[in-house]
């Protein structure tokens, strides 16, 4: 059977990063879910950016998958989205790791253990605004903040 037609786990992967004040302090948190069984993750870091903690979450969880699976990430970061949905990725790739602009991609270093754990997976990405009343999204912004303040007092 080739890799295409075999049946894969579907995963969803709701994430979510911040830091106060940015940058600042800053945590992340991520929810796994397979069929009825979710997994919450959760980390943080004393000197960071928003989007370091949201390239962290979605990696982190990623790292979580033991087998190729068909993985729905659902975030509240276009940034990290459209550099999939875009294919910003191929681009910087393409470009020695710089952007449209000539500049090095920050988070180079994230961005490609990304990139390498995407590559594993049947991968689609749906944005969700922000504090607008998505369950999970509320629930993983809810654990990123509780994680801030346990782990650095802010």
């Amino acid at each position: 059977m080739s890799e295409k037609s075999e049946a894969r786990p579907n995963v969803v992967i709701f994430c979510d990063g911040g830091c106060k004040p940015n940058p600042g302090a800053g945590a992340w948190a991520a929810i796994l879910r397979y069929g009825e069984k979710e997994k919450e993750l959760t980390g943080g870091e004393r000197e960071t950016t928003n989007n370091r903690m949201e390239l962290t979450a979605v990696t982190r969880a990623l790292e979580e998958l033991k087998v190729p699976c068909s993985v729905r990430i659902v975030t509240d970061s276009e940034y990290i989205a459209n550099a999939f949905r875009q294919k910003w990725i191929d681009n910087w790739k393409r470009n020695g790791w710089k952007t449209a602009s000539k500049e090095p991609v920050k988070n180079k270093e994230l961005w490609v253990t990304l990139d390498a754990l995407i590559a594993k997976h049947l991968v689609t990405w749906e944005w969700t605004r922000g504090h607008a009343g998505h369950p999970e999204n509320e629930r993983c912004d809810e654990l990123a903040t509780e994680t801030r303040m346990k782990l650095f007092g802010c």
